[in-house]
């Protein structure tokens, strides 16, 4: 991240699953769109105060608005740059993006993705969670239905080259 880089959308209560054959599982974080790069953080510096606050509120806004271009108080500039230096956290370049696109299914909308990092082919969907199971693994059981295309398009419109 450049020092002069701004949060242009911010979205929390992500859950990230590999679109891999036999994988299992997925992560939680936020997906934050800069004017430069998109970034997937699940290691925050955030507190859990907020980050609850936060995610009930989002709730709300989308029940409002389906629009993914929200940024939230509490996390700026300075935040991101923190939790970007942990290294477990996914930071992309809108030309390392070789495929994004988005998909409308029953249960909610996904964001579909496909990159390249460190000579790795890496797919993953996105989506937004409304509600979480706790037990026996955090997992969530209900998705929001979202308008990803100007999240999408922001990218597209930045890209030197598509495919």
């Amino acid at each position: 991240m450049q020092p002069d880089e701004k949060i242009q959308a911010h979205v929390v209560s992500i859950w990230r699953e590999s679109k891999k054959f036999l994988s299992i599982g997925g992560k939680e974080g936020m997906l934050v769109l800069t004017d430069k790069h998109l970034m997937f953080i699940h290691k925050t510096e955030a507190k859990m105060k907020w980050w609850k606050a936060i995610t009930q509120r989002q709730v709300i806004n989308f029940i409002r608005s389906k629009n993914t271009m929200i940024r939230h108080d509490g996390y700026d500039e300075e935040d991101l740059m923190n939790d970007v230096e942990d290294k477990r956290n996914t930071e992309l370049s809108f030309d390392d993006i070789s495929n994004i696109s988005f998909e409308e299914k029953t249960w909610g909308s996904v964001l579909e993705l496909e990159y390249e990092q460190d000579g790795k082919k890496e797919k993953f969907q996105y989506s937004i969670a409304q509600d979480w199971v706790k037990y026996p693994a955090k997992e969530p059981t209900k998705y929001m239905k979202v308008d990803w295309a100007p999240f999408v398009q922001y990218i597209k419109d930045r890209q030197k080259f598509t495919k």
